[in-house]
């Protein structure tokens, strides 16, 4: 889950957002006068980042797209309540 906390509010609470960010994978966007300066992820989501990038980027993988004149299937709907 991503949480928005205040620079000033962080400061104290650094021990606990830690915390969260190790055990449940929290993500905290941090705020100074309203504007975000920084986020606080794990390492794993860091790494997970790192890697969708280099996935991303990589001009030899195949390409995941359709061909102009071929036919996709309908995609389902996504369910409501998991």
């Amino acid at each position: 889950m991503t949480r928005t906390i205040t620079l000033k509010a962080l400061r104290p609470g650094l021990p606990h957002v830690t915390d969260a960010i190790e055990s449940k994978l929290d993500r905290y966007i941090v705020t100074r006068r309203g504007q975000p300066v920084m986020m606080l992820i794990s390492p794993e989501d860091y790494e997970g980042l790192l890697e969708t990038i280099e996935v991303l980027s990589d001009k030899t993988a195949p390409s995941a797209s359709v061909n102009p004149g071929e036919k996709r299937a309908p995609a389902k709907p996504f369910p409501s309540k998991l």
